[in-house]
């Protein structure tokens, strides 16, 4: 599959349109056999082919942004099934890297005010980027914000206004091995995580608190090892009902759900 959609992007072509081919120009295929080489030395088949498809949407990416995975569509999905019916839901992303949540959410629900924060200097630029390719495209603009989710004055004007909160926060343990394509390429502020890797999330839990109106939901992604860990320190802090856990498609534990406590009853 990596070959096929090497060769698809070298010849700006879809995937299906391989089959029908005849041949490849010799320039193409020199430029196809270079990046084979690099996808053998584990560079991210997305940084070779400069996007990365999510949901409905193709992002740009490349050094210095994490790279979105298909599991995260699923969180991505949550939020808007939240949001479903209402007019104008602010919705803030917390470490949004490329923006694949943040603009997924701007693009299925025009009506929603979207707010993507990102603390790390070179991931925001591909945020930017992209944010401007979707505005360009016609989807509702979502405002990108250069923060840390930890942060105690992030989004002020925000405070108890916002409707759904959602992350996919740094969440690797120290010290945990990972493959080259990620410890060598995803940017380290969006693995690292401190020694039980909740160290991020803990913060994130003060601002999403303060943030989000009575009844407002929040929703954290974590690795699969995390699906007791999550729940029980969203529990332990206080303030929220609900909490819940959610598998991905291969049934693994993937993201945790909560509302504030003072809203409707919990679904």
């Amino acid at each position: 599959m990596d070959a096929e959609l090497l060769l698809a992007a070298v010849l700006g072509v879809p995937r299906a349109r391989l089959l029908t081919l005849g041949a490849v120009p010799h320039e193409a295929a020199a430029r196809f056999t270079g990046l084979v080489a690099e996808r053998a030395s584990r560079v991210p088949l997305q940084h070779l082919t400069g996007t990365a498809p999510f949901r409905f949407l193709e992002l740009a990416v490349g050094p210095g942004v994490f790279v979105p995975r298909p599991e995260t569509e699923l969180i991505a999905g949550w939020v808007l099934e939240r949001i479903a019916g209402a007019d104008h839901p602010w919705v803030v992303d917390l470490g949004t890297g490329s923006g694949a949540i943040a603009l997924s959410v701007a693009h299925e629900h025009p009506g929603a005010r979207v707010v993507a924060v990102e603390a790390d200097a070179g991931a925001i630029e591909w945020t930017r980027h992209n944010a401007a390719t979707r505005a360009a495209a016609g989807d509702t603009p979502v405002e990108v914000l250069a923060g840390d989710m930890t942060d105690d004055g992030l989004l002020p004007a925000l405070d108890g206004a916002v409707d759904v909160v959602v992350s996919n926060p740094p969440y690797v343990p120290d010290g945990a091995r990972l493959p080259r394509e990620v410890a060598d390429h995803d940017p380290p502020l969006a693995l690292w995580g401190g020694p039980d890797g909740l160290d991020v999330v803990r913060g994130l839990l003060r601002t999403a608190a303060r943030l989000l109106r009575p009844g407002g939901w929040l929703g954290i992604e974590h690795a699969d090892a995390q699906g007791s860990a999550v729940p029980t320190l969203v529990r332990s802090v206080g303030g929220w009902t609900g909490v819940a856990d959610h598998a991905d498609l291969a049934g693994r534990p993937r993201y945790t759900t909560a509302r504030l406590t003072g809203g409707a009853g919990a679904q």
